[in-house]
């Protein structure tokens, strides 16, 4: 059973497709990248599979539940990092957490376990009881993971979740990222940095609502470019090539 089954799914305000008749599949474990411009569709789609956002049209199952009868059992499975809002930023890395806990209404043992193994994957070495609006952006979008796994979800959405942070801590970032995949989560990430891209099994490509390439990076550097060889192709080219239209 796939991680994340999607078949002609569409969400339509008004006249507008935000994703038309999309289609694909995500398997367990894997680090699956959903890349394309802004406006693309790729939030719409994520808040769609969180069972945030009921679709206009189609099925879309995660976990083997469908996210239009079963939302709620899906909630339970999911963990999401937005690009914009995880964290409060007036309250303290332990209220936080402590609500985020609350909200998930987890074990108080279990959540104590899962605190400490997490912010010792992260090695987070300031006090709980610092402000949010005070930590260094990277290690505020850390403690943003964190919240985002404190549940062991099976499956981590992750909508841009190194958009500002420098290329030290995106690298840091991204072996959590590893980690997570090695326990066996599913993981799906949205990112406009290719380097980061090139660290996923599979990527799709997204134009318009719409998929248009879906495959491994080395795939779709040969299927961009026949005539050149894929270790002289960037995902960069790519992405221009595909997704900007040359």
């Amino acid at each position: 059973m796939s991680a994340v089954q999607v078949k002609n799914l569409s969400v339509q305000f008004g006249d507008f497709f935000a994703v038309k008749d999309l289609s694909f599949s995500v398997e367990k474990g894997e680090v699956f990248g959903f890349l394309g411009a802004n406006g693309a569709g790729k939030t719409t789609t994520i808040r769609v599979l969180c069972g945030l956002l009921l679709p206009s049209a189609g099925q879309a199952s995660v976990c083997g539940l469908d996210v239009l009868s079963d939302a709620f059992e899906v909630k339970k499975k999911v963990g999401y990092m937005s690009q914009k809002f995880t964290l409060y930023d007036d309250l303290t890395v332990k209220e936080n957490l402590d609500f985020t806990s609350a909200l998930r209404k987890m074990e108080p043992e279990k959540f104590r376990e899962q605190k400490e193994k997490l912010l010792k994957m992260i090695r987070f070495k300031s006090s709980e009881d610092i402000l949010v609006r005070d930590l260094p952006g990277g290690i505020k979008q850390q403690v943003s993971l964190v919240a985002a796994v404190l549940h062991d979800p099976e499956i981590v959405f992750l909508d841009e979740p190194t958009a500002g942070v420098s290329p030290a801590f995106r690298q840091r970032f991204w072996k959590l990222i590893g980690g997570l995949a090695a326990e066996g989560k599913t993981v799906f990430v949205t990112t406009h940095y290719m380097d980061e891209a090139e660290q996923c099994g599979r990527i799709a490509l997204m134009k318009s609502g719409e998929l248009i390439a879906l495959d491994s990076p080395q795939e779709l550097k040969r299927n961009s470019f026949p005539d050149r060889e894929p270790q002289e192709v960037s995902l960069e080219d790519v992405f221009i090539e595909q997704v900007e239209g040359g």
